[in-house]
């Protein structure tokens, strides 16, 4: 397929959570209870974690959550400028700009909702020896409203893909976008994957 008709052909929808990275020692695991190499939900406990790991000289941040690192993957893959896009909630606040920025620095073509009041979703990677632990706060992940997808720009988004890939977590979020992006596809003899649940932190 020419590079030309790459341009937008695969559309991700799904819970954007900004991976914060970092290399930490057994100490920085129990200060914030957490068990080597496991994958849990954040309490209020684990909360100033993020901030924590933010300030480590190694920190790096990466545009994850289920459906965003498939996206991030596949335009690895095919190599083409603007070939993936992709849609979820972020909040309007420092890591929701980190977001941004990581997301255009893989080539991905990101059109978030920006919500006012919950904070972008965070998965805290704490990488200890060759184990890592993750530890994800939804925050804003969860707020996905479907007027979002129907502005023009992002619907946009929509017709040009001729596959669109919705992981299920986004089932809980906006079930209504989901149907009407599955309608499009059926509609137009378009590809709509969808994903099963896997594990409890995306």
């Amino acid at each position: 397929m020419a590079a030309s008709n790459l341009e937008g052909v695969l559309l991700g929808m799904g819970n954007p959570l900004l991976d914060i990275s970092a290399v930490v020692d057994e100490a920085f695991l129990a200060k914030y209870d957490v068990k080597p190499n496991n994958a849990i939900l954040a309490e209020d406990k684990h909360l100033p974690m993020y901030d924590e790991l933010s300030s480590k000289d190694n920190v790096e941040y990466i545009a994850g959550g289920a459906t965003q690192n498939s996206i991030r993957v596949a335009q690895w893959m095919l190599q083409t400028p603007g070939a993936t896009s992709y849609m979820g909630c972020i909040g309007k606040d420092k890591y929701g700009e980190e977001m941004k920025s990581a997301a255009k620095a893989a080539g991905v073509t990101a059109h978030y909702y920006e919500d006012e009041a919950a904070p972008t979703g965070t998965c805290a990677v704490c990488v200890v020896g060759g184990e890592r632990s993750l530890i994800a706060n939804l925050s804003a992940a969860n707020c996905y409203k479907s007027e979002h997808l129907k502005r023009p720009e992002n619907w946009a988004l929509v017709e040009k893909a001729k596959y669109i890939y919705i992981a299920g977590f986004f089932l809980t979020v906006s079930p209504e976008s989901i149907q009407l992006v599955a309608e499009h596809a059926a509609a137009n003899n378009k590809v709509f994957l969808d994903e099963p649940l896997r594990s409890l932190y995306l």
